[in-house]
């Protein structure tokens, strides 16, 4: 049979276990011999010991004779150390199976041949409860065990090189005699040039500040470790200010769930107080239902005779509704007080064929009737009785009240903004829309910080207030493009955080602004699945809560934001 190559022969394993057995007893000899030593070294300090502690007894002893039996004495010692020593062979085996033995003391010499020093029950327990601590366990090996390299390679501690030559390296030569540096060299050349390039060295880079600032902050904040530690609670509170990029919200069932409206549904508001919400359509029918989420009960339903509904909206003490129609120059005012339905047949001064689009103030004072060819009919709230009346260029499409009443924005078709005041009735300021070719719809923040336009095109321009009251060509801080049809309505939620701009001539074009980033929510409305269809009316509840939206199928849909806790 042939042996596999490199396998040992008979004859050489022979030999090796020769050349072990050879060894064995040379290490045996060794051992005798050290221990022979050490014994008579201990038996000579013992005599030394003895002899120095004897004292003289007898004071008839002879001077003489004690300094002999001394002499003899230190003779003998002498005689067995050197019968102790041992040669330089012995030594060399020595250092070869213990180590550098021959500086190390006699004690340290029998510990390391009695084996590991013991441990007692105390300090075994101590290190099974702390076996992490490597630097106890490192300390204690060093104690037993101090050994030397076995060798040390030459080419380890010559310093290696580098190529200045290559085309990476040429700039860091100060001169052509420079075609190799050592790496520390080099180190120190790239550490010198991004100095100058960063102007010194960066608080990063340097480590003894990093280590003082580490040192002085972990001093502050153990403080506030203690200070932490020394009271219980919740600690971990929600953000008030409103996350971009996902809105978190939930689909509730319809806020008019108990009864829908057959036709379009026009409008969709929250109660300014109670938690109510009121739909209104052209099917001739208002609409309250108390919201809770869950079954949205109907309070309360009116008919109106031959009156398809424009537009309905709550008085601001939410004790009234007026109703507008579609071709009537009357309109109504339900009081929820008392339960009686008003009719206004005819306000004396607006010479109008019809009374649709109106707006409320909102401290409760004044009512905003929109006519043709651009006049605008400001009403007493209380009365119903014309105050006076404004007039814009062109044909105005849309009103809105600052939030202290005082000034009224008003769009008109070509895309002119003017702002009135409301007290003098006289116009402030007119600014022209960025890009519009048709206005459509305006509102005004509730902290009077923003103004939004939309026009026929779909851009919805967003403009802070102090901008527009100043400037005649003002350029928006944000233009909304997510819609591709004409805006036909806009709204903020009384936070200033949401802007909700809506469409109604296709489907599912809703989209909600997070204003302070100026970015849209990617997760309204929900992809690939209709459920709004053609928005008509768009609110929020008063402390945005809620979020509703009617549509042409005559359902006001409710959308629970789950980010605010309250109604």
């Amino acid at each position: 049979m042939r042996r596999a190559a490199g396998a040992p022969g008979p004859a050489a394993a022979g030999a090796t276990a020769a050349k072990k057995k050879t060894k064995m007893k040379k290490t045996k000899k060794i051992t005798k011999k050290i221990t022979k030593k050490v014994k008579t070294t201990k038996i000579t300090k013992k005599i030394t010991k003895k002899m120095k502690t004897t004292k003289i007894t007898h004071p008839l002893q002879p001077r003489a004779a004690v300094v002999t039996a001394a002499d003899e004495a230190t003779r003998r010692a002498r005689h067995l150390e050197t019968l102790g020593r041992a040669s330089g062979a012995e030594r060399e085996l020595e250092e070869l199976v213990f180590g550098d033995s021959l500086n190390v003391g006699e004690d340290e010499l029998l510990q390391r041949l009695a084996g590991p020093q013991r441990l007692s029950a105390t300090e075994r327990r101590g290190l099974q409860t702390d076996s992490s601590d490597s630097e106890v366990e490192n300390e204690a090996k060093g104690k037993l065990f101090a050994k030397k390299p076995a060798w040390v390679d030459e080419d380890d501690e010559a310093e290696e090189n580098v190529d200045m030559t290559h085309r990476y390296r040429k700039d860091f030569m100060k001169s052509d005699a420079e075609k190799t540096l050592t790496k520390k060299k080099l180190k120190r050349r790239l550490e010198e040039q991004f100095q100058r390039a960063m102007g010194g060295v960066p608080a990063w880079a340097d480590l003894e500040n990093r280590k003082k600032s580490k040192r002085t902050a972990s001093d502050s904040d153990s403080d506030e470790d203690d200070d932490l530690l020394c009271r219980t609670g919740n600690f971990i509170s929600n953000s008030e200010s409103l996350p971009r990029g996902i809105l978190k919200m939930s689909a509730c069932v319809p806020a008019n769930q108990e009864r829908f409206a057959n036709g379009k549904l026009v409008t969709v508001q929250f109660h300014p107080s109670a938690q109510v919400v009121m739909a209104a359509g052209h099917d001739r029918s208002i609409s309250l239902f108390q919201v809770d989420g869950i079954r949205n009960p109907r309070i309360q339903s009116i008919y109106l005779e031959s009156f398809p509904i424009y537009k309905a909206c709550f008085s601001v003490d939410g004790e009234q509704v007026i109703a507008t129609g579609t071709h009537h120059r009357m309109f109504f005012v339900y009081d929820m007080m008392s339960g009686s339905i008003i009719p206004i047949q005819k306000v004396r001064g607006v010479e109008e064929r019809f009374l649709r689009s109106f707006e409320i103030s909102p401290d409760g004072s004044f009512m905003l009737v929109t006519g043709t060819s651009g006049y605008l009919y400001l009403l007493s709230m209380k009365t119903k009785e014309l105050i006076n009346t404004m007039k814009v260029n062109g044909r105005c499409t849309a009103s809105a009240f600052t939030p202290d009443s005082s000034k009224i924005y008003s769009y008109s078709k070509e895309g002119e903004v003017f702002i009135w005041d409301v007290r003098s009735r006289k116009c402030l300021h007119r600014f022209e829309d960025e890009g519009s070719l048709e206005g459509k719809c305006i509102a005004v923040s509730k902290n009077n910080q923003y103004v939004a336009c939309g026009s026929a095109s779909g851009v919805v321009n967003l403009y802070t207030t102090d901008v527009c009251l100043k400037e005649n060509h003002p350029k928006p801080v944000k233009a909304i493009m997510n819609l591709v049809t004409s805006a036909t309505s806009v709204t903020f939620n009384p936070t200033t955080e949401i802007l909700a701009v809506a469409s109604s001539e296709t489907d599912e074009a809703v989209k909600l602004v997070h204003i302070p980033s100026y970015t849209v929510f990617s997760n309204f409305p929900v992809f690939r699945r209709k459920q709004i269809y053609l928005a008509q009316s768009m609110d929020f509840s008063p402390r945005s809560g809620f979020f509703s939206v009617g549509n042409n199928k005559g359902k006001a849909l409710l959308f629970r934001l789950k980010h605010y806790s309250d109604f």
